[in-house]
């Protein structure tokens, strides 16, 4: 297996400390904090820990308390919230320094057939239409902490977006299309790619706030940093294939922006849905600076 994403596996891993307790380390991307997606893995991982084989994730909703300080584990307390016929809930809660920096609530359902709909997926270019960067804008890249910029150079997932002017069905100025999937394949552990899901979905949902304010962003310091983050698995995903990211933002104001994304396999069926809402603020620039 690749090297980057085996890394990223280990990380997914935790520690089980007691029956309900679970302690996870956490990796340096060059942000400010620790990366949500990657407390929003764990938090998945260790609900998972203490639900159940038959029963698979269908909704969490997470919100982000405090910054994460990735030179230190994070404990992971889960609490039963109920074991049911069909149903089981969990809440977890994460722990760092002796203060809660993260908590979700998710629920986990037996598999079970009945009715079915979607929404069509949008008629983007394919990934192999795409070249291969995934990068941010040069000038938001720019912005990145060299640390960050070598991660995104290294990194464990692979992103492809959709250049605006690509897309025939584009619609308003505050939507964004990105193809994602691991860079190697993964075992057949719907668990896993779940997780792994969970921890991809962070990234670049934001970034749709921000596509009709691009020529804005040069005024100032830009600040961004999830709030909150709800996800809800519609049928079976693999990770390891690519996934198309449909965001839209219908909303900004506040200093925050919010954010809707739907997840599509190659083959158009909807696997997963999320929503969010982060802090974006821009400190203007000072005189000199």
């Amino acid at each position: 297996m690749d090297q980057r994403l085996a890394g990223l596996l280990r990380l997914l891993e935790l520690e089980r400390l007691e029956v309900n307790i679970f302690r996870g380390e956490s990796r340096d991307i060059g942000s400010p904090q620790v990366y949500g997606g990657q407390v929003l893995g764990q938090a998945l991982q260790a609900a998972y820990a203490t639900v159940e084989n038959d029963r698979v994730v269908h909704s969490l909703h997470a919100y982000f308390l405090r910054r994460g300080d990735f030179n230190a584990p994070i404990v992971y307390f889960v609490d039963r919230s109920r074991d049911g016929h069909s149903f089981t809930s969990r809440r977890v809660t994460a722990i760092q320094h002796g203060e809660q920096i993260f908590n979700c609530s998710a629920s986990f359902q037996v598999p079970e057939s009945g009715f079915e709909h979607q929404f069509p997926m949008p008629d983007v270019p394919t990934p192999e239409q795409l070249p291969d960067s995934g990068l941010p804008n040069a000038d938001l890249l720019d912005r990145l902490s060299p640390r960050l910029r070598q991660f995104l150079h290294e990194r464990p997932i692979e992103f492809k977006p959709v250049p605006v002017s690509a897309s025939v069905t584009l619609a308003g100025a505050n939507r964004q299309y990105m193809w994602i999937r691991t860079v190697d394949k993964l075992p057949d552990d719907q668990r896993l790619h779940q997780c792994l899901l969970a921890y991809a979905s962070d990234f670049h949902l934001l970034g749709a706030a921000l596509v009709r304010h691009q020529q804005n962003l040069g005024r100032g310091k830009l600040m961004l940093a999830s709030i909150d983050h709800a996800m809800w698995f519609h049928r079976p995903v693999r990770m390891d294939e690519w996934l198309l990211y449909a965001a839209d933002s219908p909303s900004a104001s506040g200093a925050r922006g919010f954010t809707r994304g739907s997840l599509y396999s190659r083959q158009g069926t909807l696997v997963a849905s999320t929503t969010q809402e982060g802090l974006i603020r821009l400190v203007p620039a000072t005189k000199g600076s």
